[in-house]
């Protein structure tokens, strides 16, 4: 470990208040000049080793569409940066275990067995292996190591090895503190973002006018998991002509206006967890300037190490379904405006840029890798 970061851990908790920062928009932050000067000392100092070992595809070879993206496109932008990445471990302040749940679940998964159990035996495997070849996870039993897993699976992939589970920082879509695998003040919410087009990552970014937005609220898709059926029986097809809550969108409701149309259309775009509790639409919701409506209870949301989502969207606990539209009705037209506003200045915190940008998706995810593993580091006794 460098010996400097409890130091800067110090520094970070010291910070200067920031008076302007035109690359910054206080409002979204619990504390802007803590992360300001957080991200400055990781720009700085921060270098990271990624571990060689391992096969393609689990390892080292991104997946780049789909709802998992999001681990294959931090996979892609680690590996091409010049800036954080160390090939000499000894330098490294953190190492990465280049691994994609989403390749490990189509290589090792037996379809119909229902077993996770060889995708958790094959990392515990992997982890002892680079264990054995070198001396880093064994001098801090793999505190300063991370992952990044997507796949909802990504969790239970850990179970097999006690000090992956308990030490790695782990960066999961699958953010669930009921599971007790997720480990708060450790590990990373990761968002999940839906990419269609790898070549063209933030295609139809953007939304209309606030005066444009008719529809109160909007839900369509698959009604797996315990939340989405309740929203459905409650709210569901035309029985409220503010609500628009659907069990996939009906073809003669598409040919009028598509998935994303609806949510450009929307003033909040529901996001109800489903077998588990991510959801991609929280992204599609600030990609398409709608409010997200967040329903899934246990999740922590991405970056609130950093980030008030107080700021840009509304947490609506499950049991509070059938009370939906008098919630979003009681919001002040005011609030509304300022929250909407909020998810616009929100969203290039939120981007897969081709190639990253400051303060984009990529740079928001390792800092979050970052400053739990600074808040984790034991200070000196004075």
């Amino acid at each position: 470990m460098d010996l400097s970061l409890p130091d800067r851990r110090k520094e970070i908790e010291y910070a200067h208040q920031v008076v302007e920062d035109s690359d910054l928009y206080s409002p979204l932050f619990r504390n802007v000049s803590v992360f300001r000067r957080s991200y400055e000392l990781m720009e700085t100092i921060l270098k990271v080793y990624i571990y060689p070992d391992g096969s393609r595809p689990i390892f080292h070879k991104p997946f780049l569409k789909g709802i998992y993206a999001s681990e294959g496109w931090f996979m892609k932008s680690m590996r091409e940066n010049k800036q954080f990445v160390t090939k000499n471990p000894k330098k490294a302040h953190l190492f990465y275990l280049p691994y994609s749940a989403r390749q490990l679940e189509m290589a090792l998964y037996v379809p119909g067995s229902h077993s996770l159990k060889p995708l958790s035996i094959f990392l515990r495997n992997y982890v002892n292996k680079i264990a054995a070849k070198y001396p880093f996870w064994n001098r801090s039993h793999g505190s300063d190591h991370f992952l990044v897993a997507c796949h909802d699976w990504g969790p239970y992939t850990v179970t097999e090895h006690d000090e992956l589970a308990r030490n790695t920082i782990k960066a999961l879509c699958n953010a669930d503190t009921s599971e007790k695998i997720f480990i708060s003040g450790r590990d990373v919410s990761l968002p999940e973002t839906t990419i269609r087009a790898p070549r063209r990552p933030l295609r139809h970014v953007g939304g209309n006018k606030v005066s444009q937005r008719p529809i109160l609220a909007f839900f369509a898709g698959s009604m797996h998991g315990r939340v989405r059926p309740k929203l459905l029986k409650h709210w569901g097809g035309e029985k409220d002509g503010d609500m628009k809550i659907f069990q996939r969108l009906p073809q003669l409701v598409s040919k009028r206006m598509t998935y994303i149309q609806h949510m450009k259309s929307s003033k909040y775009c529901l996001c109800p967890m489903g077998y588990e509790v991510n959801s991609p639409r929280i992204v599609e919701a600030i990609y398409y300037e709608c409010v997200p409506v967040i329903i899934a209870d246990n999740f922590v949301l991405p970056f609130s190490e950093v980030l008030d989502w107080n700021a840009f969207s509304v947490v609506v606990a499950e049991k509070d379904i059938p009370r939906l539209k008098e919630i979003l009705l009681s919001i002040p037209m005011s609030k509304y405006l300022t929250m909407q506003t909020n998810v616009k200045m929100v969203q290039k915190h939120f981007l897969w840029n081709p190639k990253p940008l400051r303060y984009d998706l990529f740079h928001m995810i390792l800092h979050s890798i970052w400053f739990n593993r600074l808040n984790n580091i034991q200070l000196p006794r004075i």
